[in-house]
């Protein structure tokens, strides 16, 4: 009994001891983040988290890089991806105060709740009709639907999604909301929007937080306040997404079986709690504008380390074997959402 406990220590300790370091994908992706920022820098229009994720699909792919992000680096890359993000939601919260959302009014509240629903389940039908395998329906479905790489982040979680579906989704998300930031504004005088109502449209319409402002700002304050706000309203619809997905990953492990059903995730996972709370900090106003412009930096560095991360999964020749279906569900994907949120905002006018 002794000998065998003793070999299973050493075995323990022999495992911990091979265990791969992190620092070197850590290390990386600090130098992906730094990367993004200068060419943000040089380029305000394009969004530092757009760079991120672009940056982590080039090193991937890079001769000299390649071999160190799918080696040495892909623990650190794959950390990044997942508890940097949850990190990063977490402090998305303090971008919301309730008072400024229901400022809104209630027709604007439902408008925005029925562009998301639209969004969600015609993308996921849209999905499946094309075939797309495993979790990508969904979340790209979540990311059109919410905020982007933030939402995928988040469902992902929950699902257990292969990190390559999550990999991919991100990059189709990011770039596709990349192209509203070109093509929406040339649409403004066509469709006889004034500011205001412009910024609904792209608050409901477009996926990041980054690219809605990059987008609004074209058409002046006015048109970027009222893109935030629409926007944030879509972020706090987070939170009951995740729950209803983790209502379905239990029910789905119910039915697998007892063995399982010890692995099922909290009805609330702690970083939607944590989301949850910096809601209730930034409503109840007690927070100096220092700490939420601190949190604003942080929470912007955070995802774009985890975008970087998600980034550098994502492999260009097995993409190639369902990329025309991935690029026609983000097309289609693409022209609900903005059909979806046009169309609420003239019935808001």
């Amino acid at each position: 009994m002794s000998a065998s406990s003793d070999t299973r220590r050493s075995g323990g300790t022999a495992s911990s001891a091979r265990k791969p370091s992190r620092l070197p994908g850590l290390a990386l992706a600090a130098l992906g983040v730094a990367a993004a920022s200068a060419v943000h820098l040089l380029v305000p229009a394009v969004p530092m988290l757009t760079v991120a994720v672009v940056l982590g699909i080039t090193a991937a792919h890079l001769p000299g890089l390649r071999g160190l992000v799918r080696g040495a680096a892909r623990p650190g890359l794959t950390l990044a991806g997942k508890r940097l993000m949850r990190l990063g939601i977490v402090l998305l919260g303090l971008k919301l105060a309730l008072s400024d959302v229901l400022g809104l009014g209630w027709a604007t509240v439902a408008m925005v709740a029925c562009v998301v629903v639209a969004t969600f389940f015609g993308t996921v039908w849209l999905g499946r009709k094309l075939g797309l395998r495993g979790d990508q329906p969904l979340l790209v479905a979540t990311g059109y639907s919410i905020c982007g790489a933030s939402a995928i982040g988040a469902v992902s979680e929950v699902r257990g999604s292969e990190e390559e579906d999550v990999a991919t989704s991100v990059a189709l998300v990011t770039l596709c909301g990349t192209l509203a930031i070109a093509v929406l504004p040339l649409l403004r005088a066509p469709l006889g929007l004034d500011a205001g109502e412009f910024g609904r449209w792209v608050g409901a319409g477009v996926h990041d937080v980054g690219q809605v402002v990059a987008t609004a700002q074209t058409a002046g304050p006015a048109a970027l306040g009222q893109a935030v706000l629409v926007k944030l309203l879509r972020v706090m619809m987070l939170a009951p997404l995740v729950a209803c997905m983790v209502l379905a990953v239990r029910r789905r492990a119910g039915s697998a079986g007892a063995a399982v059903v010890g692995k099922r995730p909290p009805l609330v996972p702690l970083f939607v709690v944590g989301f949850l709370v910096m809601v209730v900090l930034r409503t109840t106003g007690l927070l100096p504008a220092a700490v939420l412009d601190g949190a604003a930096r942080a929470q912007e560095i955070l995802l774009a380390a985890a975008l970087f991360g998600l980034g550098s999964a994502v492999h260009l020749p097995s993409l190639t074997r369902t990329g025309l279906r991935v690029a026609a569900l983000g097309l289609a994907a693409w022209v609900v959402v903005a059909g979806a949120s046009y169309g609420g905002v003239l019935l808001t006018m």
